[in-house]
């Protein structure tokens, strides 16, 4: 199994050097194969519109964040570069994730006072699409204290009304049932479940994953209606195995529970898209295996080029670097190219290029019923 993982890992390494190839050639001018992307979920997608928020600790608009970004300056994005949604955007033509939301909101006036509504403007900016996903954020609204899953698809709402008002409804329409839903969400609903509940029951977990999949079901629904027909559905990772939950395990090893936790909301995922795309007309669907993929890189780093797995780049304290957080006086390892994680929950630009390039058109282990590129070619 071990020697057929690393094959997978090889293969993929050179499908991404043809995939770049491909991308830089339609930053060169070929069309994007989808009309636009809308972005929604936690940090693993955020590229900064929680550096809109005031008064919150789930930022990244601070170095070492960004050392290895375009013009080394911190973006929002949790990671030294580029994120996985960045490779996947630029694998559809786009030059990288679409910008955040609040940026295209925030207060703009001219010098002679005349001011254009912030919505219109966000409206036209948006044509290509727009990240309304928000770092520490969850399925459920319970989880965190940022832009909840339910406000970021209130956020598109209004700004599907702008765009119909620019466009008309009818092109509206069409527009946003070409375009590509993102979400990559669930891992912070896992994560402060298990803060709150340190040795959960069957009937604890029980009644976690069915409000979990439920509200999920829900936002799903809520996304179609409003004109939604292609998902691109991140799952979720496999949380047990970052440097934090290590750090806090006195043995070193991944924390097991949250990683079995997290294996059993992908398997409810899949079957909640699996019943949705038979009930809903038009609705096509992809979901990419964050929790494989990344599993397949720990027990093969060398595949990959890595040689640290377990431990942060970025961060602090003895025990994997990973007992504090990423901060601009953190220790910040040279060589992050060799590192899968970033900070002590996030992966490194270099994991993110790896994982942006098997979603969008890798093995089935890795993304299935089709892939992303798949379904941006539905």
């Amino acid at each position: 199994m071990a020697v057929l993982r690393a094959t997978e890992l090889r293969l993929l390494l050179v499908a991404m050097a043809v995939a770049a190839v491909t991308a830089r050639g339609a930053a060169g001018g070929g069309a994007a194969k989808v009309p636009a992307i809308f972005v929604f979920g936690d940090s693993t997608v955020d590229v900064g519109n929680n550096n809109y928020l005031a008064g919150i600790s789930a930022r990244a608009d601070f170095p070492h964040n960004g050392v290895d970004f375009p013009g080394g300056e911190p973006t929002g994005r949790f990671s030294n570069g580029l994120i996985g949604v960045d490779f996947i955007a630029a694998a559809m033509g786009f030059t990288r994730s679409p910008p955040p939301y609040l940026s295209l909101i925030a207060m703009d006036a001219n010098s002679s006072g005349e001011v254009m509504s912030n919505m219109m403007m966000a409206a036209a900016s948006a044509m290509k699409g727009a990240s309304f996903a928000s770092g520490g954020s969850g399925v459920l609204d319970s989880t965190g204290t940022t832009i909840s899953m339910t406000k970021q698809i209130e956020y598109f709402s209004d700004l599907r009304d702008q765009i119909s008002t620019i466009l008309s409804a009818e092109k509206a329409s069409t527009l946003l049932s070409k375009s590509i839903f993102l979400i990559s969400a669930g891992g912070n609903d896992a994560f402060e479940f298990f803060s709150q509940n340190k040795s959960p029951d069957s009937t604890a977990i029980q009644e976690f994953c069915e409000a979990f999949i439920s509200t999920y079901d829900s936002h799903v629904k809520t996304l179609y209606n409003l004109g939604a027909r292609k998902f691109a559905v991140i799952n979720v990772p496999l949380l047990g195995c970052c440097p934090y939950l290590r750090s806090q395990n006195p043995t070193g090893e991944c924390f097991e529970p949250l990683n079995q936790l997290a294996k059993r909301l992908n398997g409810e995922i899949r079957d909640l898209f699996r019943d949705l795309s038979s009930e809903m007309q038009g609705m096509k669907y992809s979901i990419a295996s964050s929790y494989e993929l990344i599993s397949s890189l720990i027990e093969n780093p060398q595949a990959a080029g890595f040689v640290e797995v377990k431990s942060a780049c970025c961060g602090g304290g003895g025990k994997f670097n990973a007992e504090e957080a990423c901060t601009p006086s953190s220790s910040c390892c040279a060589d992050r190219s060799r590192y899968l994680f970033w900070d002590l929950l996030h992966p490194t630009q270099a994991t993110s290029k790896i994982v942006g390039l098997a979603f969008y058109d890798g093995a089935a282990r890795f993304v299935s019923p089709i892939t992303f590129k798949q379904l941006a070619d539905a």
